[in-house]
């Protein structure tokens, strides 16, 4: 079997994933937040989850352990129970993007989350790096 150099870069470089070089292709909307009683509502939550390519429900679930509160998902709004800033959501859906979205390696946004067994794992399409999470 005799190949060319070039058909094989060729052939190797349809088989990468696409990748956009810019960093500040990510950026996660101002939430909107609305408090009635004693409950905070995200009213696009939805929004900000499909930007960070994640389950609704494993962001929420992130949250709720992190503010110690129940939370439930519905119509593409997140229901907190308790009154709470827009700064302490802010801080932590940074902290859950450096933590369950941005490569460890690269510091690229183009992960995805792969559970084996117990495990799960952040698996990098640009570099290819694959780093345990901690469980949500």
């Amino acid at each position: 079997m005799d190949f060319c150099y070039d058909d094989l870069l060729k052939r190797a470089e349809e088989q990468m994933p696409e990748v956009s070089i810019k960093k500040e292709r990510l950026e996660i909307p101002r939430l909107y937040i609305t408090t009635i009683g004693m409950r905070t509502i995200i009213s696009n939550f939805g929004e900000i989850s499909n930007i960070l390519d994640r389950d609704p429900q494993h962001i929420l679930k992130f949250l709720t352990h992190e503010m110690a509160t129940a939370a439930t998902f519905h119509d593409a709004r997140a229901i907190f129970q308790g009154k709470f800033q827009r700064d302490s959501f802010e801080r932590l859906i940074q902290r859950y993007l450096d933590e369950c979205v941005i490569c460890q390696v690269c510091k690229r946004p183009d992960t995805k989350l792969i559970k084996e067994k117990r495990l799960t794992s952040l698996v990098c399409n640009a570099c290819g790096a694959k780093s345990a999470i901690k469980q949500v």
